[in-house]
Order: C-alpha cells, then structure tokens, then sequence
C-alpha cells in the first residue's frame, strides 16, 4: 500500500527483454534507502517487486521484473534510458498518511491534454477512457503517474488537475508534455462504493422477477 506522496524522481537505467520479461533498472537514492529484494516499490504509480539491488556511487539500482500484462497496461512501456519515474516505498504501518490510499495496480493510461502554466502553478488536463472517468469526482482523489492528486474538474472525457511548484518541482511531471500517456488509478473508496452499488441493485432486480 503506498500513500501518492512521491519520494523522489528516479532515473531508468536500462530497460530491455529478457527470455521471461522485460527487465527495468532504475537509479534511486532516497527511493532505494533500506529497500532489498522481494520488497515492493512504486514507479510511476505501479508496484513492482525488487529482483535485485546493487550499489552504483551513492545511488541503488533496483531491478525489476515487467510481465505482459504491467507493460500493455502502464506508460513503462515508453521509459528509457534516461527517462524520470516517479518512486515511492510502501506505506509503514506506522507512517504518515499525507495523499490517499494508492495500492499500485494501474487501472489504465490516460493521456495529457493540457499542459501548461498558469500564474505560479500549472493547469493539467487529462483525457481518460470512460471506466476511469466513472470513478472520478470533483474534489476526489486520483493517483497519477502515482502521485495523489485532486480532481479539480471531471469532464465526460477526462479531467483537471492543478499542480503546486513543489509538486512539478520533485516529480517526474515536469518532463512531460502534451500528448504524453499517465499511469490511472482511481481512488480505491470509489471503487468499493461502485462494486457495492452495482451488486445490490442486481439483487433487486433478480428479486423483482
């Protein structure tokens, strides 16, 4: 479980195939402190398991290992070398909650729209597919490229968000730009209210026939 309050914008290090997947390794410093293999981290909002951590100068380079499935569904797929992601460790059992609950199982991709300044912040409008938008709500919680953020507007089509200089300023948003696809994941509690909904209006309607 991870919280959307990004710890630091990591570095690809090589991405390439292998017989079984798609191996990513990743430069991190505060993103890599205590973190071993068989732990999980976030990267751009989805968790992956460490394969493997080395040392590299100051830095740690985590390995992982990307299925079918991670790479179709997420923006990794785009990364190389070079490219920033955005990293977070798990949630301690006794930390500090400052986002959202953000489990790192990418709903979707959603594509930037709109992105530019305006004032001291930055406006960014996102274009996303219709089971995503379902989820999204004024003022509620959304989990891009894993950072938590706060729907400003929903749209049919996609959304608003506003990003703080902090914010653009230590996550790998400020590389993006228009055109650009975003990790999506929804906010869990909506999740759960829908799936809810949707099974006890089937068992009124079964009871009506």
């Amino acid at each position: 479980m991870f919280t959307g309050i990004v710890e630091e914008t990591g570095r690809v290090e090589s991405v390439k195939p292998t017989a079984n997947a798609i191996e990513l390794v990743v430069r991190a410093r505060v993103g890599g402190r205590g973190v071993k293999t068989g732990d999980s981290v976030a990267v751009n909002g989805c968790c992956l398991t460490t394969t493997r951590v080395s040392t590299k100068g100051k830095d740690k380079l985590l390995r992982f290992e990307l299925l079918a499935e991670t790479w179709k569904r997420t923006n990794l797929q785009f990364v190389k070398a070079g490219s920033g992601v955005n990293l977070e460790r798990p949630l301690r059992a006794d930390g500090q909650l400052g986002g959202h609950f953000v489990t790192g199982h990418i709903d979707g991709l959603g594509k930037i729209a709109r992105w530019e300044m305006v004032g001291k912040d930055h406006v960014l409008d996102i274009s996303a597919p219709p089971e995503i938008m379902r989820y999204m709500i004024f003022k509620g919680s959304v989990a891009v490229d894993g950072i938590s953020l706060t729907v400003a507007e929903a749209r049919k089509t996609g959304f608003r968000i506003w990003i703080i200089p902090h914010t653009f300023e230590v996550t790998a948003l400020r590389e993006r730009k228009v055109g650009d696809a975003v990790n999506l994941e929804a906010d869990l509690l909506g999740k759960f209210v829908d799936r809810f909904l949707s099974l006890k209006n089937s068992s009124r309607r079964a009871s009506l026939i």
